[in-house]
């Protein structure tokens, strides 16, 4: 059975409209004409309706001459709000974090220069699995086959550069250089986005957005997509096979990965903790996608940096289910996890292995985890051992009044800071460490991209996450050598009217790759980054920034963040040590150091 696009089940979702198109909009559009050669029949009307349609109400852009014309029929749909941003990257990381809020993100640049300098976005967006339309204005339809040389390309007659690079990094690519089949195109981009989860290429040809064309005149239909089904008789086997694995177990548990996002079975491995009662885990890169408040939660399930007591539950488990893991070299602490496979069961989104034994492909992930929570036995044996050993948290040392601020004191601060109406962006770097020990409250969202791991994301990202929810009062924390590489916008963060909180943590340099391997290239030049931001402001928007140095200045910062400035933009720079690292980094650094330095394998 078909259904719309706002039928499609997500995790962890903002509002109720990811992806969707209200009914009643629906209704309007199907029974909706438009004259031909009307200024409404045209490829730009068409393509910035379906953007609403999905859910698209902000499209991140970097203008140039290609993709001008384009850009004035986006500005012209009235439900869209066109954001222009400081370069393309930024653009894209923008993209990316409103897609992890809204369920699909959209950008538009030029060609080749631009589109090059938006792929390493694209990149980071397809490996976390996130729907995202790059739009890029192209050249002139009549340039194609000429053998002509453009400007904006490398040079050469062949101007398909750029095209070539997007292939390795979005799921379909369709280049619209005339108009006949520029329709089918685009809504086969759109939904093949939202079919497969991953970021997709439209190139518009410069001259083509405002020509009316007879397949536009009417107001489009909005996507039906049929939902992907399992296997019945798979899923029955991959049950049955599952159940019998689990229920011999004595101490089985649970641990939760990334992949359940894009599974959308988020709600399903919930159902599952409930029903079984098994103690309950995530990988790192699953953090904020299973509830903290669960009554079985042990935390992060990260190998020697895991939550306290949690490691030693998942490792001495005699049975362990993990939905959509991705075991590579930074998830699995430099390949250090005591994991076994035989006592493993692997549920990826769409197929399921036992063991050394038997794999079933064809079964997805939320079916698969919704008929297992009606077969498994209560046991909550793993939890009840875990309860006997856990001891809570300690607290940091006291300061001294006017001590030297420690990282470990500024993150209790932004423990107290969080609420439902939160979400946590944390920067490629030491904030991985320390913000996955955050407790987050329900309804708190968190986000950081640890696939990728591109440092600088955290800026763009911040704009798109907050962009796309406003209701949430966005935390970031930055390092001083990630927020470098993105720094300007800021500026679009300004001009949005966000009221974001930033945390910028200056320790002098690129402590991540200290830990990993140290070198006079890990210092950076220090900014005055209060004064940078000033500067940037410049008397428009709202605006608040403040260094601070020791607890009692961290606390005041914070005090005027949540009260008098809670509706500006607040920069917080903070002055730490630059060897005041979380322990996690230093044991995390080490082993990743000795993954990376293995001599080669005898030939």
């Amino acid at each position: 059975m078909d259904f719309k696009i706002g039928a499609i089940d997500t995790c962890k979702p903002i509002n109720g409209d990811i992806a969707n198109v209200p009914t009643n909009k629906a209704v309007t559009i199907q029974n909706s004409t438009i004259p031909f050669n009307s200024p409404d029949s045209t490829l730009g009307r068409h393509l910035a309706r379906r953007l609403v349609q999905i859910g698209v109400t902000d499209v991140f852009s970097v203008p140039g001459d290609f993709n001008l014309t384009l850009l004035d029929h986006l500005i012209a749909e009235p439900e869209l709000n066109l954001i222009g941003c400081c370069n393309e990257l930024n653009a894209g990381y923008a993209a990316d974090g409103y897609a992890r809020a809204r369920g699909i993100g959209a950008c538009v640049v030029t060609f080749t220069v631009g589109g090059l300098s938006i792929v390493n976005a694209i990149a980071g967006a397809y490996s976390e699995n996130l729907p995202l339309i790059c739009i890029v204005g192209g050249p002139n339809s009549n340039d194609y086959g000429t053998n002509r040389i453009l400007h904006h390309t490398i040079g050469l007659h062949d101007f398909s550069q750029e095209l070539r690079c997007f292939q390795t990094v979005t799921c379909y690519q369709a280049v619209l250089n005339n108009l006949d089949d520029a329709h089918e195109l685009i809504d086969t981009a759109i939904s093949t986005s939202l079919k497969e989860s991953k970021p997709v290429y439209i190139s518009v040809g410069c001259n083509l957005p405002g020509i009316p064309h007879p397949t536009f005149s009417r107001e489009p239909v909005p996507f039906s997509l049929s939902p992907r089904s399992s296997n019945m008789m798979g899923l029955e086997a991959a049950v049955e096979a599952a159940a019998e694995f689990l229920n011999k177990a004595v101490k089985p548990v649970l641990v939760g990965g990334q992949n359940m996002r894009v599974a959308k079975a988020c709600d399903a491995f919930v159902e599952l903790a409930d029903s079984c009662g098994y103690a309950v885990a995530v990988m790192p890169a699953a953090k904020g996608l299973v509830p903290e408040h669960h009554p079985h939660f042990l935390g992060t399930y990260w190998g020697a940096v895991s939550t306290a007591f949690c490691a030693e539950i998942v490792e001495s488990a005699d049975a362990y289910l993990f939905a959509g893991p991705i075991f590579n070299d930074y998830s699995s602490v430099g390949y250090s996890l005591l994991l076994k496979k035989e006592k493993a069961i692997i549920v990826q989104p769409d197929r399921v292995t036992i063991g050394n034994g038997p794999a079933f492909g064809c079964v997805l992930m939320r079916d698969f985890l919704s008929a297992l929570a009606k077969r498994l036995k209560h046991n909550p044996t793993s939890y009840e051992n875990y309860h006997r050993i856990y001891v809570p948290d300690g607290l940091p040392l006291k300061c001294e009044p006017k001590e030297a601020l420690r990282v470990n004191v500024l993150f209790q601060h932004i423990q107290n800071m969080l609420t439902g109406e939160s979400a946590v962006i944390a920067e490629t770097g030491d904030s991985w460490f320390n913000c996955q020990k955050l407790k987050l409250p329900q309804g708190c969202g968190y986000e950081f991209q640890m696939q990728y791991g591109s440092i600088g994301w955290s800026v763009g990202a911040t704009l798109g996450y907050a962009q796309a929810a406003p209701e949430k009062r966005v935390i970031a924390c930055i390092g001083d050598g990630s927020f470098q590489v993105t720094a300007q916008d800021i500026s679009t963060m300004l001009r949005c009217g966000q009221r974001t909180i930033i945390f910028l943590i200056n320790n002098g340099g690129y402590t991540i790759e200290v830990e990993i391997h140290d070198g006079p290239y890990n210092v950076i030049k220090n900014w005055n980054y209060t004064g940078l931001v000033d500067a940037i402001h410049n008397g428009e928007g709202k605006c608040w920034t403040t260094k601070v140095y020791c607890e009692e200045e961290l606390v005041e910062a914070i005090e005027t963040a949540n009260g008098a400035k809670k509706d500006c933009l607040c920069f917080i720079e903070v002055i730490v040590h630059k060897d005041d690292t979380s322990k996690e980094l230093l044991e995390w650094g080490s082993r990743v150091s000795a993954a990376n330095s293995r001599p080669p394998n005898p030939q």
